[in-house]
């Protein structure tokens, strides 16, 4: 049989509290708070000092549930006739358990019928923040529990939830309907079907409820309804990214001051409101630079530091652009994670810090990974500087959990600003009068941090990377996901790819003639350049090259590619791409760096007759290169 009680509690004597016997028992006499006079018996504490024995003024069921375990329920009844009701009817939860009418599940779930919804919300909200994973990435970020708390506040609120009995799939799919009738789209709808799918997951585990009602909830079709498609930079476009967002920070002290249309009515002429600064160029970034330097000349701690943050930016964009990497991957890269002293530099990627939660390797190319040597050993400098101004031990290398790339957390925010001083986005003023960033194109393609990923994707297909190459490179679960999502077709050469059809004439002629009219006499390479040879006038014959329209010519040291060597090079050469120019050309006059290693070359190596090709996937036969 079970019995209530008030359980006892112990707390310090009052202050000013007399201590008497009475009756051979030790009580204090004191006034509380209220001028009212208490009287509580004294007992020791566990530290041996004195302190007043208390009793609770609420009631505690104590009985044997139905796995037969004794546990104490507090009924939070002042009544002791309230607190034996709410007692028998625990005991009769119990006998149903032991009787087989009810499992164990279903009468725990009992105990969170009356508590109210955002209470368990708050429990799941503080479970993520501290939830830890086994080998895989676990999404405890701050910006994932901020999304999670803001689409479980929306959804619970629109289904009009208010205990966990109220919780139904029907209101849930009659919310997604109203949303994306209002507007919403469908990306936005199915992350708010997804909290709430994992919310009613968590609950089962914890035993709040017996099952989830919101699996498989109707998710919409975001390529149906795809709001921001977003497009690949252009060689030159990312050139120019590159330049701004390494001197935007100095020029930002270079701008110009103008005067604005309400300065010529105000009599204060000095008013903020007279004048205004001028915005950024990509043409004016250089003279802006200098002026920003020379504003800066009496500052030249602020001024380096500027610098420094120039340069990490470029770096950080280039990194992007040429490994593919996430945002995220990339801030989570640290000093231990390099390894650039072997014939292949690359990043290891811990599972932890990748989107599949799998690791990856990831190879980069010499130019970025001689910009990342020199960026780490600007850095140690630093760091042994300061260390001999505060006469601190000089370290000998950088510490191992240092991160490497100086990720901020507004990058987007920069990046966009760095658009605009580039002209790749542009300022625009709506019907409200509010300035906004446009960075769509005539398609309606925008870009952003996310877009630099897209441009690495593209510019593999473009370089002739073969499409399980590419895939592997972008570390994609599908190949239609690399071709189709990652890849935008403006970029491609979709009219030069057409030189590798057959010639087809209709008439019926010599094929030498048809050589002589087509000029082909010569030997035609893949790259789109034919080759042939034309006599001089000491009468020798020198060779010639047509270029097909339309295609850029290699500069004078080799062209110059953003295709990064994805296999780890062990000395052989190898041979990659659909065409005899193995550095995989995108027409660019200069390279993308950082360092001043502009003219040290990157290009790949032709390979021997009948060699196959070394990859990600096993050499077959189709994959001879003849050359």
């Amino acid at each position: 049989m079970g019995h209530v009680y008030r359980p006892t509690y112990t707390k310090p004597l009052p202050d000013g509290a007399e201590v008497a016997v009475r009756k051979g028992e030790l009580f204090a006499r004191w006034v509380d708070g209220r001028g009212r006079k208490r009287t509580a018996r004294v007992t020791t504490g566990k530290d041996g000092t004195d302190r007043i024995l208390l009793q609770s003024g609420t009631y505690t069921a104590e009985y044997r549930n139905g796995a037969g375990h004794v546990v104490n329920v507090a009924t939070r009844c002042r009544s002791k006739d309230a607190a034996l009701s709410m007692l028998t009817e625990l005991q009769d939860r119990a006998d149903k358990v032991r009787s087989g009418g009810w499992t164990v599940a279903e009468d725990a779930v009992l105990d969170h019928k009356d508590t109210p919804i955002a209470d368990h919300i708050d429990a799941y909200l503080a479970y993520l923040r501290t939830k830890r994973g086994k080998g895989r990435r676990v999404r405890t970020s701050h910006h994932h529990v901020v999304n999670t708390t803001r689409c479980l506040k929306v959804i619970v609120a629109g289904c009009g939830f208010q205990r966990l009995r109220d919780l139904n799939r029907e209101p849930a799919e009659k919310w997604g309907g109203r949303a994306e009738a209002d507007g919403l789209a469908a990306r936005t709808v199915n992350s708010h079907f997804a909290a709430l799918s994992a919310f009613g997951n968590w609950c089962v585990e914890t035993k709040r409820i017996i099952a989830n009602p919101f699996t498989r909830l109707p998710m919409r079709d975001q390529r149906a309804d795809r709001r921001k498609i977003r497009r690949a930079l252009t060689g030159d476009e990312l050139r120019r990214l590159l330049k701004v967002g390494r001197l935007r920070p100095v020029a930002e002290y270079g701008r110009k001051t103008v005067h604005t249309a309400e300065g010529v009515s105000r009599t204060d002429k000095r008013s903020r409101r007279t004048w205004k600064r001028e915005p950024l160029s990509y043409h004016d970034i250089d003279a802006a630079a200098e002026r920003g330097r020379a504003a800066l000349a009496k500052r030249p701690d602020h001024l380096a530091k500027l610098e420094e943050r120039g340069r990490g930016r470029a770096l950080v964009y280039k990194a992007l652009v040429l490994t593919g990497m996430r945002k995220g991957e990339l801030a989570a890269v640290k000093v231990r994670h390099l390894e650039l002293s072997g014939p292949q530099p690359y990043i290891v990627l811990d599972a932890a810090d990748e989107k599949a939660g799998r690791g990856a390797e990831i190879p980069i190319r010499g130019d970025l990974a001689e910009d990342v040597r020199e960026w780490l050993a600007e850095r140690l400098e630093k760091l042994r500087a300061e260390a001999r101004a505060e006469g601190r031990p000089v370290p000998a290398m950088l510490p191992a959990d240092l991160p490497v790339f100086d990720v901020p957390d507004g990058l987007v925010r920069i990046m966009d600003r760095d658009l605009v001083a580039c002209g790749i986005a542009k300022l625009v003023t709506d019907e409200r009068g509010r300035v906004r960033i446009d960075k769509s194109d005539d398609r309606g393609r925008t870009v952003d941090v996310h877009a630099l990923r897209h441009t690495f994707g593209t510019h593999l297909s473009k370089g002739g990377v073969a499409p399980r190459t590419a895939q592997a490179a972008m570390r994609h679960s599908t190949v239609d996901l690399t071709m189709n999502t990652y890849t935008d077709p403006r970029l491609l050469d979709v009219a030069g790819a057409l030189d590798v059809l057959p010639s087809l004439p209709l008439a019926d002629e010599p094929e030498s003639e048809r050589q002589r009219a087509t000029g082909t006499t010569g030997r035609t390479e893949s790259s789109g350049r034919v080759r042939g040879l034309d006599a001089t006038a000491d009468g020798r014959r020198t060779e010639r090259q047509q270029t097909t329209p339309g295609r850029a010519e290699p500069g004078e040291n080799g062209p110059t590619s953003l295709v990064p060597m994805l296999v780890p090079n062990s000395g052989k050469r190898c041979i990659s791409g659909a065409s005899t120019d193995k550095s995989m050309s995108l027409g660019l006059g200069e390279r993308i760096a950082v360092s001043d290693l502009a003219d040290k070359s990157y290009e790949r190596q032709a390979t021997p007759d009948n060699l196959r090709r070394a990859g990600f996937e096993p050499a077959t036969f189709g994959s001879v290169v003849r050359l």
